[in-house]
């Protein structure tokens, strides 16, 4: 019986790992797409605006 408590394991985690993968496929796309895809472009912006340097002032 100690082979069957040395593959109790692995196999637990062959099957989480499978049901962690099909979630994230599943939720790939739908109808939160659009919804997802603005949330990146707002980051990537936002952190493209920080970089980005401060104009500097004349001072007159």
């Amino acid at each position: 019986m100690d082979y069957v408590s040395a593959l109790i394991p692995p196999v637990v985690m062959a099957v989480a790992f499978t049901a962690l993968i099909v979630t994230m496929v599943k939720s790939q796309g739908g109808a939160n797409k659009s919804k997802e895809d603005a949330a990146v472009d707002a980051a990537l912006a936002a952190s493209a605006e920080a970089e980005r340097p401060a104009p500097e002032r004349e001072t007159s």
